[in-house]
């Protein structure tokens, strides 16, 4: 019975010592997993490591499989500066029609849109003052004809010696005055128009001053014309039209009166014309602050019609630079930046300077030579 007792009474101190051994072993492992995790986090996969202002990717980082590096290229060609244009008819080619005096259109002989030569009947005006100016010519004829005769009637007198001297000079005096208001007369019809068929003198015929296309008409038959100063139609000769660009004020040094430039249509999207700079203008636009630039076409197959939109290209030559990508620029504050390598995978970050940009590619002005190797894509991923 004392036998027994003793061994309950040992049974807790085993089971106490028991359950701190298993305590021990379980705290010992718990430290050593957590030693091994601590040893983990203070060593993971670097993806780049700093040196300096350098910035190394080792060899087993997956940014190597995410960034592009590029050879800086050399850019030697003439940068093309593109800007919206419009073709535009010629004003040393168009005519306003003006009706030279009031009346009533009573034959219109054109449409809009018809292609006139010079000489060609356009419309004749019904009109009272015409025809007193060639009622006044008829008379101013008539009067220079008898003065005519008159004058060869004193000289026949006048050798037959029957005549007196200051009748001949009297006659002679009434044939230059009658002369002169003829001449006066006909030039004043011939300064309107001309009396045509209509043998009364009542119709103004008025003519094509130039051969064209009938660009703008605002008269109809039967209406009356009471303004003599506004235009009636106009004539614009297409054979030669202007391309109109309008030019920023900041590139106007870019362009030069008898530059070269390109011309393109989104009428004729294949097609790519050609001419050259004739006029640009010395004054700017107040309210966009441009330029306009005249580009002069030849047109004789009648293919540019104005109003159309162009667009001008007009080159400007560059100094030899290099240039990379423009997804390898990174803005770094207020300054542009890319990084170029410095050693295989060792990079440095530089602010450059850049120049226009053509087809995805950027000129670099300073910071980058030809031939140095930069990241032409990714450089984001370097950034801190």
């Amino acid at each position: 019975m004392q036998n027994k007792f003793h061994s309950l009474a040992k049974r807790p101190l085993t089971i106490a010592i028991s359950a701190a051994l298993g305590a021990a072993v379980l705290l010992s492992i718990s430290l050593g997993m957590r030693s091994s995790f601590v040893h983990a986090e203070n060593q993971p996969e670097a993806l780049m490591v700093r040196q300096g202002p350098n910035i190394v990717i080792p060899a087993n980082s997956p940014l190597r499989q995410r960034i592009s590096v590029v050879t800086a290229s050399q850019a030697d060609s003439a940068h093309a500066v593109e800007l919206p244009a419009q073709v535009e008819a010629n004003p040393a080619t168009t005519v306003n029609i003006l009706p030279p005096l009031t009346g009533k259109v009573v034959a219109l002989k054109v449409g809009l849109g018809d292609r006139v030569k010079k000489g060609q009947p356009l419309l004749v005006i019904a009109s009272g003052d015409f025809a007193q100016a060639a009622s006044d010519q008829q008379k101013a004829r008539d009067a220079l004809q008898l003065a005519k005769r008159t004058l060869e009637r004193q000289r026949g007198v006048q050798q037959a010696g029957a005549g007196a001297q200051k009748d001949l000079e009297a006659a002679e005096s009434a044939y230059e005055q009658a002369l002169y208001e003829f001449n006066r007369a006909d030039t004043r019809v011939h300064a309107l128009g001309d009396i045509g068929t209509d043998l009364s003198g009542r119709g103004l015929t008025v003519f094509a001053p130039v051969s064209g296309s009938i660009t703008a008409l605002s008269i109809g038959l039967g209406q009356n014309v009471n303004d003599a100063t506004a235009s009636v139609m106009t004539i614009s000769n297409l054979d030669s039209v202007w391309v109109t660009a309008n030019v920023p004020e900041n590139m106007l040094s870019y362009v030069s009166k008898g530059q070269s430039v390109k011309l393109s249509l989104n009428a004729y999207p294949d097609a790519q014309f050609k001419g050259k700079v004739s006029f640009i203008s010395d004054v700017l636009q107040p309210d966009t602050r441009r330029s306009l630039v005249r580009i002069a076409l030849d047109n004789k197959e009648g293919k540019l019609k104005p109003n159309m939109y162009a667009t001008a290209s007009f080159p400007v030559p560059q100094a030899v630079s290099a240039s990379v990508p423009t997804s390898a620029l990174l803005m770094n504050n207020d300054s542009t930046t890319l990084f170029v390598e410095v050693a295989p995978w060792t990079f440095t970050r530089r602010t450059v300077e850049t120049g226009f940009e053509d087809n995805g590619q950027v000129r670099i002005l300073s910071g980058v030579k030809v031939g140095e190797r930069v990241i032409g894509a990714g450089g984001v991923l370097l950034n801190d």
